[in-house]
């Protein structure tokens, strides 16, 4: 399996250090590596092999080889690999969910454990493309609306849900003063604008093939 690293996480990290959070960055990735494993898990009991995996300045990514057999099994509009995704997409914000509820039960009073997964699960759960939440939206429309359409409808989702999110970060920034959350948002609109490209682009070789 191959490690990539973005090297956009020592510009995170300089800042973190500059604003006196690095430490709450480093639970946070550490507990990023963990969703990440939840992924990870789920993705080998389902059939995958992991491919690749990239460290990033908001936690993992996590690629795997895909089981071709998968797409001759038709699921609607969708195949068997759609449901395999959602499978692994859900996997990893459900680690941090445990995580939180195994702290409420074995009565562990570290608000920073806390905190640092509930902030992932929530994060990783807004309906934005490519967070895990945009993917298991995008795969459910997949099934019911077929992939191209899937594709139209979220991006522009993703679009509104993250106005909304830069519209109550304006406000968070404002009551807390903390420079990480313009950072997190600025990224956040780098990776959609990036994917919609991508999107757009796929879109334009399909017009390309019918035309033939």
């Amino acid at each position: 399996m191959h490690i990539k690293i973005d090297l956009k996480i020592f510009a995170f990290i300089f800042i973190f250090l500059l604003t006196s959070k690095i430490e709450i960055y480093a639970m946070i990735m550490l507990y990023a590596f963990i969703h990440e494993l939840g992924h990870l898990i789920c993705g080998i009991v389902l059939g995958f092999k992991p491919q690749s995996i990239m460290i990033m300045p908001y936690g993992f990514k996590l690629e795997f080889k895909v089981n071709y057999d998968d797409y001759n099994k038709k699921f609607l509009n969708a195949n068997l690999l759609t449901i395999k995704k959602i499978l692994i997409h859900i996997a990893g914000p459900l680690v941090n969910i445990l995580i939180v509820i195994m702290c409420i039960i074995l009565k562990i009073r570290n608000e920073n454990i806390m905190y640092a997964n509930i902030l992932i699960a929530i994060f990783n759960l807004i309906p934005i493309f490519p967070l895990d939440g945009g993917k298991i939206l995008q795969e459910l429309l997949h099934i019911f609306c077929g992939l191209r359409k899937s594709i139209k409808y979220i991006q522009l989702i993703s679009i509104i849900n993250l106005a909304i999110v830069t519209a109550i970060a304006s406000v968070l920034i404002i009551i807390y003063k903390n420079i990480t959350i313009p950072i997190v948002v600025f990224y956040l609109w780098y990776e959609v604008i990036k994917s919609n490209r991508f999107f757009e682009m796929r879109e334009k070789i399909y017009l390309n093939i019918e035309k033939y």
